[in-house]
């Protein structure tokens, strides 16, 4: 279902926001504290996330500050010059090698015993219903494959983009 139809369907307003979220998970060895990295490693969910803050599209954090806007007031976009390299190859590897200071992707560990577990990295943002209806194709384009969660009348409604 397209994000036109799910809207008109379920009667979301301009007003509602809408909570995407990117997560993918990789095995671990945790017992090294290399459990991060090698979930970085192993998704892709830094690229995914820096594809959406690079898109132009409002893509806010959950605290309310756009996604680059986080990472320009944490100095970590200010090493880039323009037409050195892709812009969003840029925001992907600062994410990455900053990973604590970004804030921008959450990470969870699961331990199966005292070396192993299964790290899940999380990427959340949100958008307002009214952008988003205004950029249709765009928002399905960056956020293809994300899970989007809307509050509406009629409860809560998730559904796949």
């Amino acid at each position: 279902m397209t994000l036109k139809n799910y809207f008109t369907e379920n009667n979301i307003s301009a007003d509602n926001i809408v909570t995407f979220t990117y997560e993918q998970g990789a095995d671990v060895f945790h017992f090294n504290e290399t459990h991060i990295e090698t979930a970085l490693s192993e998704t892709d969910v830094v690229e995914r996330m820096a594809e959406v803050a690079t898109s132009g599209l409002t893509a806010n954090t959950p605290y309310g500050g756009a996604v680059l806007e986080t990472l320009r007031d944490a100095n970590l976009l200010e090493g880039y010059e323009r037409g050195s390299e892709s812009f969003q190859e840029y925001v992907a590897d600062a994410i990455r090698e900053n990973f604590y200071d970004a804030e921008v992707i959450e990470e969870s560990t699961q331990h199966y015993d005292h070396k192993r577990g299964f790290t899940t990295l999380s990427a959340t943002v949100t958008a307002p219903a009214g952008d988003i209806t205004k950029n249709l194709h765009a928002y399905e384009s960056a956020f293809s494959g994300w899970t989007a969660q809307v509050e509406s009348k009629g409860g809560t409604f998730t559904f796949d983009v």
